[in-house]
């Protein structure tokens, strides 16, 4: 039995563990993105200040604010350790965002209707039913 239990506590671990570095990989990649995004706008005269990343990962953050390294960044491919790098370099600022009020979860994750309706007002959009785009059309075309 014991065998069993430390054997699920290590998988657990090991399931955090990649979790972590599939959210610090996505958190890099977003910040590659969005300092090109950067470049581009600069170009056209746009000046910018530190960049806002918001992420719901408390322990991804810390791996890109901390100077030490870690051993559960070990297995982090060198190319993924960008984003710690802006961080330090004061290019971007790292927030953390409670999970509630990801707004990304609309576009990625199926959810309850309270959900959605909660994440949809957050956005400023309106969410309409068939009936209400129906009756939308029909207006338009008189």
């Amino acid at each position: 039995v014991t065998n069993l239990l430390v054997g699920r506590q290590r998988s657990k671990r090991a399931l955090s563990s990649r979790v972590q570095r599939l959210n610090y990989i996505a958190l890099s990649r977003c910040c590659s993105q969005i300092l090109w995004m950067r470049s581009q706008l600069t170009n056209y005269g746009f000046q910018f200040n530190k960049i806002p990343l918001y992420c719901d990962n408390k322990s991804v953050i810390a791996l890109c604010c901390n100077n030490i390294q870690h051993s559960r960044a070990k297995h982090i491919d060198v190319h993924y350790h960008f984003i710690k790098e802006q961080v330090e370099n004061g290019i971007v600022e790292l927030y953390f965002v409670r999970t509630e009020y990801q707004l990304a979860d609309i576009f990625i994750k199926p959810l309850p209707r309270e959900r959605f309706n909660f994440l949809i007002g957050k956005l400023g959009m309106k969410s309409m039913s068939p009936d209400t785009l129906k009756r939308l059309t029909e207006e338009t075309d008189e």
